[in-house]
C-alpha cells in the first residue's frame, strides 16, 4: 500500500513537470528550477523529486547535466526519441531537416491561416535583419525559429513533434553552415519559400524548401571526409 502511494505520488509529479515542459512554462534548451525550488513549488519530498526527474531523463524529455543543472530536452516522448536519435553528422541532420521540412512547406501551403502567414512573415524579417547584421548566433536563432514556424503551420501535430526533436540538431546545423563573410544579398533567401506557403502553392513551396538544402547537401558531399563538419561544430 505504501508502494502504490508513493509510485501514485511520483507519477503525478511526473504529469504536472511534463505539463510544464508541454506548456512551455519551462522552455526547450532552458534550465528548469534547481531542486529545492521544486520540492518546495510542488510540495513533495526530494526523494520524489529526483525520481521523476530520472523517469523524464529516461523519457528523453530532460537532461540532466552534473554540475550544471537540469534541462529541457524535448517537449514530448516522441520528440525526444527523435532527439537521441538525431546523430551529430551534419550530413544526418541536413537530410532529416530535408525530410521533414519539405512535406511541412508542402502542407503549409494548403493548411496555413492568416495568423501562420502574419507570424512567418514576421520571423523572416526578424532573420533577414539577423542576416544584414552578419551575428552568426541571431541568425541560426532566428533561422531555425522561422522553420520551426513553418512547421507549424502544417498543423500536423506529428510532424511537428519531430522536429522539435531535433530543433537543438538544427539550430547547430544553421550555426555550422552560416558564413557570416558571405554578404547578405548572396546568403540563402527564404522569401520565395514564404511567397509559396503564403500564395497556397504546395508544389512550389516543397521545391523551395528542398532546394537550398540539396546545395548544402551537395556542398557538404564535395568535401573530404576528414574534413566534414559535425552539427555542433
Amino acid at each position: 500500500m505504501v508502494t502504490t502511494t508513493r509510485t501514485g505520488l511520483v507519477d503525478q509529479v511526473i504529469a504536472q513537470m511534463r505539463e510544464l515542459v508541454a506548456s512551455g512554462e519551462w522552455p526547450l534548451g532552458e534550465k528548469i528550477p534547481p531542486e529545492t525550488e521544486l520540492v518546495s513549488a510542488l510540495g513533495v519530498g526530494r526523494n520524489t523529486v529526483r525520481e521523476a526527474v530520472r523517469a523524464l531523463a529516461h523519457a528523453g524529455l530532460l537532461d540532466v547535466r552534473q554540475g550544471d543543472g537540469t534541462f529541457v530536452r524535448a517537449t514530448s516522448e516522441l520528440s525526444g526519441a527523435v532527439s537521441r536519435l538525431c546523430d551529430t553528422e551534419l550530413r544526418q541532420v541536413l537530410e532529416v531537416r530535408r525530410a521533414l521540412e519539405v512535406e511541412s512547406a508542402r502542407l503549409a501551403a494548403t493548411t496555413r491561416t492568416e495568423n501562420d502567414v502574419a507570424e512567418l512573415e514576421v520571423a523572416l524579417r526578424e532573420r533577414d535583419a539577423a542576416i544584414g547584421e552578419g551575428d552568426p548566433e541571431r541568425v541560426a536563432r532566428t533561422d531555425s525559429r522561422f522553420h520551426l514556424r513553418l512547421v507549424e503551420a502544417s498543423h500536423n501535430p506529428v510532424l511537428i513533434q519531430l522536429y522539435q526533436g531535433i530543433s537543438e540538431a538544427v539550430l547547430s546545423s544553421v550555426a555550422t553552415t552560416f558564413d557570416p563573410t558571405v554578404p547578405p544579398e548572396r546568403t540563402v533567401s527564404h522569401t520565395e519559400l514564404f511567397e509559396a506557403v503564403r500564395d497556397g502553392s504546395p508544389e512550389s513551396a516543397a521545391a523551395e524548401a528542398g532546394g537550398f538544402l540539396d546545395e548544402l547537401l551537395a556542398e557538404f558531399a564535395e568535401q573530404p571526409a576528414s574534413t566534414r563538419p559535425e552539427a555542433g561544430d
